[in-house]
């Protein structure tokens, strides 16, 4: 019995109870924080007893009394404890349909239609192209192609989007140091600019740009070959990483050149939401939660950053995206209450709190126990490019992700290498290689399995995998409501130590064939969660290791 045919048998029998008011609360089910007190428990007896003007628990004998006389044969006992608190045990029967409901379902087991109507937009990446990507881009692309895999099974239409910084100081030292470096001119020499680019990768372009025959005095020839060379550099280490491919690349020059930016400045200023002081045009983010006021166009010219962050977000809204997540790192996070006082001051309905923001701390790579900090080729960074070389792309995405985005995470390419249990993503896709051989040996088809006689599993390590299987579809429900991919990585490496468990505690190669076929079932359903999250984290699950 899954929760949310739970949900509905309680709401039911509130019914016919007669425990019901306007507005109804939301029932809702937890897993006990004591496995001894059962599968499920509720506090809907608590949220009903005040406008009932009844005991919470009084509310909680009237409903156990409805349910009880209603039971079904996969609920074992509910039991009230405390002041109010409903717990549900299932039955042995009821905990191992899910093995029957995975291998039905297969990559459909945990997706629902629950968010079929939204449609959301989930900006990430969105790096400068003015170099390879790093390690912070690195885990963006990993979390932000994982949140997006992780709302679609919830139903949400997502849309992809990355935006191109391409206008401002940054292309400008880059087609700067391209042009020198096409002159001749190295980093170490005294003309270099100290924002210049130094990486080995200004050359590599600048030796092209002339290979070609372009003229290195024709600066918009080189800004436009170096930034359309990054760019396609930046989309082939995505590929790599497997991140499904964006639907739409949006360019910060556009906002200029479309009149989008000056539109949005003057619609604050028609908001009365503006001021000019000392030169300078500034915006009244006080008014709407920020800190401090901000500067939208500076003394001596020219817009600050937020400016064309409002217009951009403008146009998010404009295009139907009622929710918009944007990862970006933790250095952004200034940006976040300008950017929304912003689009509040305009007055065009756009909500309190939009967008959402997913923010990541960046990242330490170890090797060897030393902090790798230099490339030789960014000249100052690890590369995507490189992590992918050491440890492979399966590594890095799950090692990307297995930590909550805002916390810190070492990065270490000894341990991403090694073929431990240590090592989390050799330990999940160990599981099931080591399960497909189970299927190959059993030589049992999927028919049959379906057709397993369940009643014949009876060991508590089988009864613990069981469990831990049904927890799949509340997972990735609450990564994609709360916003936290890292969820799936946890569950899976909790799963794989489910089965290795189990694994190591009954044999499933039996000689009685129904006792056979129901083993191999559930380890089968095993197979196919540890599948399909692995998918939702762009991560292979090998057959063979």
């Amino acid at each position: 019995m899954q929760k949310e045919e739970l949900i509905s048998w309680l709401r039911e029998s509130l019914t016919a109870a007669g425990l019901t008011t306007e507005p109804m609360p939301t029932v809702a089910l937890e897993r006990p924080k004591q496995a001894d007190h059962g599968d499920w428990a509720t506090n809907i007896a608590l949220q009903l007893a005040k406008p009932l003007g009844k005991n919470p628990r009084e509310v909680a004998q009237a409903l156990v009394a409805q349910l009880n006389q209603g039971k079904r044969s996969l609920i074992d006992e509910i039991a009230i404890a405390g002041p109010g608190f409903i717990n549900i045990r299932l039955s042995k029967a009821s905990k191992f349909e899910v093995v029957r409901e995975t291998l039905q379902k297969q990559s459909r087991f945990g997706c629902t239609e629950v968010n079929a109507r939204e449609k959301v937009m989930v900006e990430f990446v969105s790096a400068n192209p003015t170099g390879p990507l790093h390690t912070g881009h690195a885990r963006q692309a990993a979390l932000g192609d994982s949140l997006c895999r992780i709302l679609e099974t919830q139903g949400a239409t997502v849309h992809r989007e990355f935006y191109y910084n391409d206008a401002g100081n940054q292309i400008d030292n880059l087609t700067r140091s391209v042009q020198l470096r096409a002159n001749g001119v190295a980093p170490d020499s005294p003309d270099w600019p100290d924002d210049g680019y130094r990486g080995d990768y200004i050359a590599e372009i600048a030796k092209d740009f002339l290979a070609k025959g372009f003229d290195p005095k024709d600066t918009d020839a080189v800004r436009h070959f170096a930034v359309d060379v990054l760019r396609g550099e930046q989309d082939k280490d995505l590929t790599a990483f497997d991140v499904k491919k964006f639907d739409c690349y949006y360019l910060e020059s556009s906002l200029y050149t479309d009149g989008r930016v000056e539109k949005t400045v003057d619609a604050l200023k028609a908001s009365g939401h503006t001021y000019e002081q000392e030169g300078a045009l500034w915006l009244k983010t006080t008014g709407f939660g920020d800190d401090k006021d901000r500067v939208m166009r500076k003394a001596a010219g020219g817009y600050t950053y937020f400016v064309p962050d409002v217009a951009y977000h403008v146009t998010k809204w404009e295009r139907g995206f009622t929710k918009v997540v944007n990862i970006q790192g933790t250095d952004h996070h200034g940006t976040i209450a300008r950017v929304r006082a912003g689009l509040q001051a305009l007055g065009v309905g756009i909500p309190k709190g939009y967008p959402d923001y997913l923010l990541h701390s960046m990242v330490r790579v170890m090797k060897g126990g030393e902090e790798v900090k230099i490339s030789k080729r960014a000249g100052s960074y690890v590369t995507l490019g490189e992590l992918i070389e050491w440890v492979g792309k399966d590594a890095v995405r799950f090692f990307l992700v297995s930590r909550k985005a805002d916390s810190e995470f070492t990065f270490d390419i000894d341990l991403a290498l090694s073929q431990s249990e240590e090592n989390p993503v050799y330990y999940v896709q160990y599981a099931h290689a080591r399960i497909c051989s189970v299927l190959r040996e059993s030589a049992l088809s999927s028919g049959a399995l379906l057709a397993a006689d369940l009643s014949l599993l009876s060991h508590e390590k089988a009864e613990a995998l069981a469990k831990k299987i049904s927890e799949y579809p509340e997972i990735i429900a609450t990564a994609a409501r709360d916003l936290a991919p890292h969820m799936v990585p946890f569950y899976l490496r909790d799963l794989a130590s489910n089965f290795h468990t189990y694994y190591n505690a009954e044999r499933f190669l039996v000689d009685d064939l129904p006792t056979k076929t129901a083993r191999v079932a559930l380890v089968a359903a095993t197979a196919q969660v540890l599948k399909n999250g692995l998918a939702l984290i762009g991560v292979s699950a090998p057959e063979r290791m």
